[in-house]
């Protein structure tokens, strides 16, 4: 993988998480609710090799 492509990527997993992280403090949730839509959601992507 090309070291831009990977920097990229990085780059773009800490966006999501700080933008998800911002979110659930702006919507008043609890951390406890992004944790379990985390792991259902890599649940579903993980899901998505077996088609």
């Amino acid at each position: 993988m090309p070291l831009p492509t990977f920097l990229f990527l990085i780059l773009a997993v800490i966006v999501a998480a700080g933008l998800s992280i911002a979110l659930v403090q702006m919507t008043g949730a609890s951390l406890v609710w992004l944790g379990l839509f985390a792991l259902l959601a890599a649940w579903g992507v993980r899901g998505l090799k077996w088609l």
